[in-house]
């Protein structure tokens, strides 16, 4: 499967960016999705991840509460909805698909990635 993301740009603290994530080549709804993000000089880290059916959700504790992932089958795309953004919030960010099932929370477990969309998070 082949993903594109979008939707990243430059936002002032407070404020919200909802990426997308679109797949093409398989079919989506066979893959749990992921999204992760990589601050500079930073490892990758893990940010939230949503099942095939939309069901079951996870988040890191960092966003919790402020992030909302969510899917659209019939459009073969995943979103996240980022609010109350933060400067630490700053990344680039990455959709990834991983055909295992579970609370699949590390980069090793997703076998498929974006190219990724840059937040930044600065006044």
């Amino acid at each position: 499967v082949q993903l594109q993301a979008s939707g990243g740009g430059l936002v002032q603290p407070g404020g919200s960016l909802r990426l997308s994530c679109v797949a093409s080549g398989r079919t989506f709804s066979n893959y749990n999705m992921g999204w992760f993000r990589q601050a500079p000089g930073k490892e990758r880290e893990f940010v939230a991840r949503i099942n095939w059916n939309g069901r079951t959700v996870y988040y890191a504790d960092s966003v919790k509460g402020r992030f909302t992932i969510s899917r659209d089958n019939a459009k073969n795309a995943v979103y996240l909805q980022m609010n109350s953004l933060k400067p630490e919030d700053t990344a680039t960010y990455y959709c990834a698909a991983s055909a295992y099932g579970g609370r699949v929370l590390t980069a090793s477990g997703y076998g498929h990635w974006g190219q990724g969309t840059q937040v930044t998070v600065s006044s």
